[in-house]
């Protein structure tokens, strides 16, 4: 996951199954306003705790965007190669819920059964699941909402090593934070987390009673 090569950034210019941009032009209190957005897949999310060893089930993933945000002068990259000996891929590895988008016909609660199944290896059923919330994950960009879960597991519950979905081009380690590890991660002051992730962890010290 760390062996990073051949970093290219490029304009966007060809269709994608997963982002599509748009201009917004619209009257607010009498004054027009365009507005550059993008349409993004709804997702669910998934907060796992391992009730057998008390640990919290998390993923770690390299994801381009945050890789590029910690990279100085990101603007002046376009069409050049990222120099990984300055920029390494630990830049862009962040710890993350189990997620992945909705795009599928089924329910909302079959497709974290899904991820929970090929991230994290273990076998889950909807009515296993309780749900945490449903929120806007981006509100600047983009408006697409991500509806988290709460699930318990034990070791007898875990049928494969999970990893992802490597038809899809998923490169995911499976990771777990024991209960005091996840407290001093929520100390940190910068994390490569996104702020979901950061809220699930608190409705689970609040509402699950976990000392």
């Amino acid at each position: 996951m760390e062996k990073l090569s051949d970093v290219v950034c490029k304009s966007f210019t060809e269709n994608s199954p997963y982002v599509k941009p748009y201009h917004m032009f619209f009257v607010q209190d009498g004054r027009k306003r365009r507005w550059d957005l993008l349409k993004l897949h709804d997702s669910v999310a998934i907060l796992i705790f391992n009730v057998t060893r008390q640990v919290l089930v998390l993923v770690k993933q390299f994801r381009p965007a945050v890789y590029l945000s910690n990279v100085q002068d990101e603007d002046k990259v376009l069409e050049k190669h990222i120099d990984t000996s300055k920029y390494p891929a630990e830049l862009g590895l962040t710890i993350e819920l189990c997620a992945g988008i909705v795009d599928k016909n089924k329910t909302l609660e079959e497709i974290a059964c899904e991820e929970v199944d090929e991230e994290c290896g273990y076998t889950v059923q909807p009515a296993d699941l309780q749900k945490i919330v449903c929120y806007r994950s981006g509100v600047g960009a983009s408006g697409d909402k991500q509806t988290v879960y709460y699930v318990e597991v034990t070791d007898k519950m875990r049928t494969s090593k999970g990893g992802g979905n490597l038809d899809e081009g998923e490169l995911i380690e499976v990771i777990e934070m024991s209960i005091e590890e996840a407290k001093e991660y929520m100390k940190r002051e910068d994390v490569l987390s996104p702020g979901g992730f950061l809220f699930a962890l608190t409705w689970f010290f609040h509402m699950k009673n976990i000392k």
